[in-house]
């Protein structure tokens, strides 16, 4: 007889399996829309990719209420209520007609990307582990590296049947793979009579503290834990590194296309921006499980900067190939680390609210980085200067790393 997997590990493939399919729709997918909303509607590329900036700007209000939220009531009811409203979104997209309904449709979807996505679905996890947290938080993020999986889909959608028949598709499908996901989410092991890592509550002596003994517990109160100097440096680098991965992420395949790269074989790299996220996301994972975050972090940092340095270069194969070899896991590291951090650093019962905050203050960099980006290339006719000030900026990211000390930390 096999022992019974932990439940906590069915937790993260849920959450693992919903981030594939929101990473995609709201996310990753979006820069196969661009070039064909352009022509259908004769918008500018800065008009275009301000939509997911108003996502962005939307989410970063809503992150820290969905992280009071998830304090509150639990991850579970968010989650559901987020799958719904993201079908929703991808429906109203479809019957676009005019700029300010479209931009409607980005603040629906926001609205429920708000409830399935990263601060709530870590914060269910950091609830279900703690020793094996890093590589558990790894595989859950992984899951929007893995949504490169269905870029190509999209891509082929839209060129085949069209960029409406293609979100409908899209909502619909969230309905199906998402509600029943959702409904196998608990708050936390203690309904299940556990505690995180596994092991019945009732067993004599069992504490999380007894069993985890090189694991120190900490529970900073919400109000020091956010004035506090690593909390503050963590929000920096978030957004700092948000401010480049939207930008690329949003026109990747418009800049290859002024490249000379076929729209199908960009769509493919498209597709594997998160894709090679993912060896980044269980590695860093698990170094950060054994050696001090913040050098963690920092290293991330530098795969990034020299990946978007080798981006500049982009109308040859082999800048693109080392692009997708340091960009990619660079950030996928950087989003494990981010979670990580918080749950190590301040404890558990405050997590959702400040994994709300860390998402809302990185959303801003979201919001500029996008639009700067569109504005940069309507005015200049050419993406290349951006891609090297954003390069500069992730090597400051770099260096504020070092500032996130847990010696900082407030003691409690």
């Amino acid at each position: 007889m096999f022992p019974a997997l932990f439940y906590g590990w069915w937790i993260v493939a849920a959450s693992f399996f919903i981030s594939v399919y929101v990473g995609c729709c709201n996310f990753y997918g979006f820069t196969a829309l661009v070039d064909p909303i352009v022509r259908e509607f004769g918008w500018s590329y800065t008009e275009v990719s301000f939509a997911s900036s108003l996502r962005g700007l939307e989410m970063g209000i809503l992150a820290p209420i969905v992280g009071v939220l998830v304090d509150r009531f639990g991850p579970r009811k968010i989650i559901l209520i987020g799958v719904v409203t993201i079908g929703m979104g991808s429906v109203l997209l479809s019957l676009t007609q005019n700029l300010w309904m479209f931009y409607a449709s980005f603040i629906l979807l926001a609205f429920g990307a708000g409830g399935c996505t990263s601060v709530v679905t870590l914060a269910v996890v950091a609830r279900w582990f703690r020793r094996n947290l890093g590589k558990a938080m790894g595989i859950t993020v992984s899951g929007f590296g893995a949504s490169g999986l269905l870029v190509p889909v999209i891509v082929w959608l839209i060129d085949s049947y069209g960029w409406r028949t293609t979100m409908i598709i899209q909502g619909v499908g969230m309905w199906v793979l998402g509600i029943p996901l959702a409904l196998l989410i608990r708050n936390g092991p203690e309904e299940m009579g556990l505690v995180p890592d596994g092991a019945p509550l009732s067993k004599p002596g069992t504490t999380a503290a007894s069993r985890q003994p090189g694991i120190p517990d900490v529970e900073i109160p919400f109000r020091d834990a956010l004035t506090s100097r690593p909390f503050i440096y963590l929000n920096i680098v978030e957004a700092l590194r948000f401010t480049v991965l939207a930008s690329v992420v949003i026109h990747v395949m418009p800049y290859l296309a002024t490249e000379g790269i076929p729209r199908d074989s960009a769509g493919l790299v498209a597709a594997a921006i998160p894709l090679f996220s993912i060896p980044g996301r269980f590695g860093f994972g698990w170094m950060g499980d054994v050696t001090d975050k913040r050098y963690v972090m920092a290293t991330s940092f530098c795969f990034m900067a020299a990946g978007l340095i080798a981006f500049h270069f982009a109308e040859a194969w082999w800048p693109l190939a080392l692009f997708l070899l340091l960009f990619s896991p660079g950030f996928g590291g950087n989003m494990v680390m981010r979670g990580a951090v918080v749950r190590e650093y301040f404890g558990v019962r405050s997590f959702g609210k400040l994994a709300g905050v860390t998402l809302g203050v990185a959303s801003v960099g979201g919001v500029i980085g996008p639009t700067l980006t569109g504005w940069v290339f309507d005015t200049l006719g050419t993406y290349d200067p951006i891609w090297m000030v954003f390069a500069a900026i992730l090597f400051l990211a770099t260096f504020l790393s070092f500032k996130i000390r847990r010696e900082d930390v407030p003691a409690f």
